[in-house]
């Protein structure tokens, strides 16, 4: 499954893959989700968000403005989306290793998407990690923060 809001019903309904005109612009995304979800363990899950964490490049300081902070978050949190020949490349800090990982997380699988695609995804997929196991609520909360703000920031391309 991708997700991806259905345009014609505007639901929240899942489309199938074989049904998305753009199925393999999604498949970063899936594929973190999928190697959430093979694993059962809380711990490993959160191992590998701090894993993701630790790789995420040190973006360029020109992010770190008030525009580019995400509410809502318990550490210092900054996303900032560029265009590049129709499509988004992020670049992201955060203070704390495992917000920074799910900032990673984020980045890696909407990185190169249109700004329509990243409007459009559907939230269902952080449901579907099975990180809410591995997370305190305020940490689960920051996440949904963190792709609320990319999706408006992509929201301003459109």
């Amino acid at each position: 499954m991708k997700y991806l809001y259905n345009e014609r019903s505007k639901s929240d309904l899942l489309i199938n893959s074989q049904k998305m005109e753009n199925q393999a612009n999604y498949n970063n995304l899936s594929k973190l989700v999928e190697k959430l979800k093979k694993s059962e363990d809380p711990k490993r899950k959160y191992e590998y968000i701090l894993w993701l964490g630790k790789k995420l490049k040190e973006p360029d300081s020109k992010i770190l403005f008030e525009e580019n902070k995400v509410r809502g978050c318990v550490s210092e949190v900054f996303v900032k989306a560029n265009i590049k020949d129709g499509k988004l490349f992020w670049e992201g800090y955060s203070d704390a290793l495992i917000t920074r990982g799910l900032l990673a997380f984020l980045i890696s699988g909407l990185n190169e998407l249109t700004p329509n695609e990243v409007v459009r995804i559907n939230k269902k997929f952080i449901e579907d990690t099975g990180l809410k196991a591995s997370l305190t609520p305020s940490r689960s909360n920051g996440f949904l923060n963190i792709l609320l703000k990319m999706q408006a920031q992509a929201n301003e391309f459109l």
